[in-house]
């Protein structure tokens, strides 16, 4: 028996977890429901005081349909058509605190800052830089004895004043840009439940299939 074709009104090109894909709205309204399925509660935050990466984490996070909550204190002013935005008082590591007392286990947290990357793993949650290195358990801890040294280091030398980072370059974007979307596939694949394991991803693209879309 033959299908019925499908309406192929209305479409045009999503970015999906499998890159762009042509589909109309309701076709891409299921992909978000069924991506919805696999990473279960996922979801991200962004110590996002001066962080460069913020619309870099906003459109790869869409891409996998995942919540993304972006942090500053109220010197700062974040808007954004897709994130939620936290303001708390401003103060010594309010903001740091504040987005530890809110992730879970399994969430990804984008931060320079070492400390909250220590925080963050304390609670077994990814954590990246804005660089794309990833912190992990096997070097965090060299990581805060780098960043001790370096303090003290200046302290004896007198020279308060820390030199800002070299210009970012679209280089460094694209390096975050990838080892970030890598991070996302490997929570997504460490999900505990019945939601979890590595058939997550290639069900989604079997979804895919069993639609009209058109890949490009």
């Amino acid at each position: 028996m033959e299908q019925e074709p499908k309406d192929i009104t209305d479409r045009q090109i999503y970015e999906t977890s499998i890159g762009p894909v042509c589909m109309s709205k309701t076709e891409y309204a299921m992909y978000q429901e069924e991506m919805a399925k696999k990473i279960g509660n996922l979801h991200i935050y962004v110590d996002a005081d001066a962080c460069p990466v913020i619309r870099i984490v906003e459109k790869i996070a869409e891409k996998y349909t995942i919540p993304v909550t972006l942090l500053c204190d109220t010197n700062h002013v974040l808007e954004s058509d897709y994130s939620e935005v936290i303001v708390v008082e401003a103060g010594a590591d309010a903001v740091d605190y504040k987005l530890i007392s809110i992730c879970h286990k399994g969430d990804i947290v984008v931060s320079q800052d070492y400390g909250v990357a220590a925080m963050t793993l304390g609670k077994g949650a990814y954590a990246i830089h804005q660089s794309g290195k990833w912190y992990t358990n096997d070097n965090i801890d060299r990581m805060l004895m780098e960043r001790h040294l370096n303090k003290k280091a200046r302290r004896a030398s007198g020279k308060n004043h820390i030199k800002g980072p070299k210009k970012r370059t679209t280089e460094d974007d694209e390096h975050f840009s990838e080892l970030f979307e890598m991070m996302i596939r490997m929570a997504i694949q460490n999900r505990e439940g019945e939601n979890n394991g590595k058939e997550c991803l290639s069900t989604l693209i079997e979804f895919l299939k069993a639609t009209s879309c058109t890949y490009y």
